[in-house]
């Protein structure tokens, strides 16, 4: 006979190991922001495209996954406590997907269309992706202490704040250099949404710390 603690801890490894599954598919979307600028700063038009096709069906691959994570967890049903915590988390996490997504569509736009940016701040906004993705990883890093208990998954939070951190600093000076820069009104519209999505992004990742904070006092 199966114990209910005994129940409802098989209950919460099931539940950790859909939403991890499903943040390694957002990271995995995460990782081919950057490689959209660099083929950016290249003028790399057919590499762009064929990236941002990847983005999009690595985004359905997010959105069956967070569907797999909520139907998991409405069989499990109320025996565990934690479900909602489970829910928010991978809630935040497509977010971020969503995010990315809409970076990558962007960028194309303006590769597909020969707009001029200025070389560095093509540069500028590499650095500021890859700032990002490093937050993203930290993310990844704090959900898989998860299974090791409060204390580390704690310590793994905070590095996602110090990378966020880094991120609001990189966006601020790429925003000046942007709006101070010689391009047309359609140009410096997007390359603004471009670096808030970014930023919205690791601010994504942030939220999704803090609940990876709360589940770690349940698990």
């Amino acid at each position: 006979m199966v114990l209910p603690v005994e129940t409802e801890e098989r209950l919460k490894r099931r539940a950790l190991s859909v939403c991890q599954d499903h943040l390694r598919k957002v990271v995995d979307v995460c990782r081919k922001v950057p490689q959209m600028f660099e083929c950016f700063i290249k003028g790399d038009k057919t590499t762009a495209q064929k990236l941002f096709i990847e983005i999009r069906k690595n985004e359905e691959e997010i959105d069956s996954a967070r569907r797999t994570v909520s139907q998991e967890l409405a069989e499990i049903g109320a025996i565990l406590i934690s479900r909602e915590d489970f829910l928010r988390f991978t809630s935040l996490s497509s977010e971020i997907a969503d995010f990315c997504e809409g970076v990558a569509f962007w960028v194309l736009q303006i590769i597909e269309r020969n707009w001029k940016v200025p070389s560095e701040i093509k540069k500028d906004l590499l650095k500021l992706s890859e700032a990002v993705l490093e937050t993203i990883l930290r993310l990844r890093e704090t959900s898989i202490t998860l299974s090791y208990g409060s204390a580390k998954t704690l310590e793994k939070a905070r590095d996602v704040e110090m990378a966020e951190r880094a991120v609001d600093e990189a966006y601020r000076e790429v925003e000046l250099k942007i709006i101070s820069a010689n391009v047309t009104i359609p140009v410096l519209v997007l390359l603004r949404d471009i670096i808030k999505l970014l930023e919205d992004s690791a601010d994504k990742a942030e939220d999704a710390a803090d609940a990876a904070r709360i589940l770690s006092f349940s698990i």
